[in-house]
């Protein structure tokens, strides 16, 4: 089919200029007059409206798409814009989608029932740049019309996805003249092309990433794209298992794993497999939900499978078998607490209101015989006592907790300084060659590199630091970043073995090592033991100068 030519993008005085001769905007369940019969030609990959755009274009379409959302009063920095252009993007995204179904079913001779019904299809309101609504008209039919429908849908699984998605999404744009404009700049792209989807996926990585910047406290939803690139390379999924993160936030650890399986698909079969019953995501937060939904489709996951819900809102002793996953990989809200309900789903000797013990505990049920998981947690759950203990001896004591990697200050500034590491266990399976539980924990300190006293927002870390931790990771040895310790040396109980078991009598189980090889840094001391240094080092300092004073008194 040949390509069409690129139509001139209008400026919002010729989109004002429209507005003079538009029809007004239907009420919901009537399709839009002025659209009626005005179906695109379907069109399949590399081809499409306006012809294919480079990255460079690409990138302009979504800087001028910014640059007029600023115009706008209803908008507030970043935090407002971002998942304005979001749910603006899914809308055309799933529009395409839905049009290569159509063509494939048209193919198959099957019939295909659309996930959004006409009026509320991108084609029947928004790809008409010359006669579609704008002004007040077209905010009155997004406000009062499509996004009300879309929240309402109902019937197939995707439909229920899709008002899930729209549930808490609003227009915040006040003027439909700017709206108008960024809808034509949007119409532009072309989610059949795989190029296109490749490119806008990353553009749209590097938004998320802006966002966090911008979201301040506001920003736990977003880990950086190198560690998360670390965790799953490190736990190694494959086709076949099935991944988890119960937090997803932006879905980064989903892609992550989504672009490290792909290379492992042999067939159709498997490439079904992969997109439909593989990848799985829980998150809370309307926001993240809506950003992780968008960033799956754009990297190409069709059907994502992401629960709006708290992954913590079931009784943890209801996790049976089937409700278990292979693979879990995720950065759990840390500093955060749980309400009261919630807590009331864990055992009385684990209940805690901190968020990172009851997802670790969530974490460790969840996971299946010979699963894997790569975990981000703060210092503090390291050298934690009483609820934090008796988890970690659990931990230590029914799975291999067999890596702890150490992270330098500032890898996720700006929007908190506390000091992470990255944990790595496994579950014990049932046959004779199965994981054991721990019996030694190897530690490895990542290091800044030289020069940097910290990785800030214009200095962040880069997945290439690794290397040397990559590189040790299958050949151990101890040497100045890496160090091993005995689990049975770490738990201290009031002195029965029963403690060990069911946690009750544990005293404490430190896996706060520091690395034997550098020099004692006071900042990563737990409280207790930092308290005790500034006070001996204040009566050191007290001896001398009563000494100085006896000298000077001579």
């Amino acid at each position: 089919m040949p390509r069409q030519k690129t139509k001139a993008l209008p400026t919002p005085t010729a989109a004002i200029r429209k507005e003079q001769r538009t029809r007004a905007a239907p009420p919901p369940n009537v399709t839009p007059p002025a659209l009626a019969g005005t179906l695109p030609k379907s069109f399949g990959f590399g081809e499409g409206r306006g012809g294919v755009n480079t990255k460079a274009s690409l990138s302009s379409l979504i800087k001028s798409s910014r640059d007029i959302m600023r115009k706008d009063a209803g908008l507030n920095g970043d935090l407002d814009r971002l998942p304005q252009l979001s749910w603006i993007l899914f809308l055309k995204c799933y529009d395409d989608l839905e049009m290569r179904r159509e063509e494939d079913a048209k193919v198959s001779r099957e019939k295909y029932k659309p996930v959004i019904p006409s009026p509320y299809r991108w084609r029947d309101w928004a790809s008409d740049e010359d006669n579609g609504a704008t002004g007040e008209d077209l905010i009155k039919f997004v406000n009062d019309g499509l996004l009300p429908a879309l929240r309402s849908l109902s019937g197939s699984d995707e439909r229920l996805k899709v008002a899930e998605v729209f549930k808490e999404t609003y227009n915040r744009m006040l003027s439909g003249y700017l709206l108008r404009d960024v809808v034509n700049l949007v119409d532009a792209i072309h989610f059949q092309s795989k190029d296109e989807i490749f490119t806008l996926a990353h553009l749209y990585e590097s938004m998320l990433k802006e966002m966090r910047d911008a979201a301040g406290d506001s920003g736990e939803f977003y880990t950086p794209r190198p560690v998360v690139k670390l965790i799953v390379d490190r736990v190694q999924p494959r086709l076949g298992e099935t991944v988890l993160d119960p937090a997803c936030g932006t879905g980064g650890f989903l892609v992550e794993a989504y672009e490290y399986l792909k290379p492992q698909v042999k067939n159709s079969k498997e490439q079904k497999n992969l997109q439909t019953a593989t990848l799985f995501g829980v998150e809370k937060k309307p926001l993240p939900y809506l950003l992780s939904t968008m960033n799956l489709l754009l990297h190409g996951i069709e059907t994502p499978n992401i629960r709006r819900d708290n992954a913590l809102k079931n009784p943890l002793n209801e996790i049976g078998e089937k409700d278990r996953f292979d693979v879990i990989v995720t950065n759990p809200p840390f500093g955060g607490e749980e309400e009261a309900g919630i807590q009331l789903n864990f055992p009385e000797n684990t209940r805690a209101s901190e968020t990172a013990l009851l997802f670790m505990q969530f974490i460790m049920r969840s996971l299946k015989r010979d699963g894997r998981s790569g975990v981000v947690v703060p210092n503090g759950f390291l050298f934690g006592d009483g609820v934090a203990a008796r988890i970690k001896a659990q931990l230590l004591q029914d799975f291999n907790l067999h890596t702890i990697i150490r992270l330098p200050n500032g890898v996720f500034a700006p929007y908190t300084s506390i000091p992470t590491n990255l944990l790595f266990f496994d579950r014990p399976g049932t046959g004779d060659a199965c994981v054991a539980p721990t019996d030694v924990i190897w530690f490895y300190e990542h290091v800044l590199p030289e020069g940097v006293k910290n990785y800030t927002k214009t200095r962040p870390m880069q997945y290439e630091e690794f290397q040397p931790l990559l590189d040790w990771w299958d050949n151990r040895v101890e040497n100045e970043r890496a160090w091993k310790v005995r689990a049975a040396d770490l738990i201290q109980t009031n002195g029965t073995l029963k403690g060990i078991f069911d946690g009750r009598d544990v005293v404490s189980v430190n896996l706060d090592i520091k690395n034997p090889s550098r020099k004692e840094d006071l900042e990563h001391l737990p409280p207790a033991e930092l308290a005790e240094s500034i006070l001996v080092k204040e009566k050191k300092i007290a001896a001398i100068m009563e000494e100085i004073k006896g000298l000077l008194a001579k």
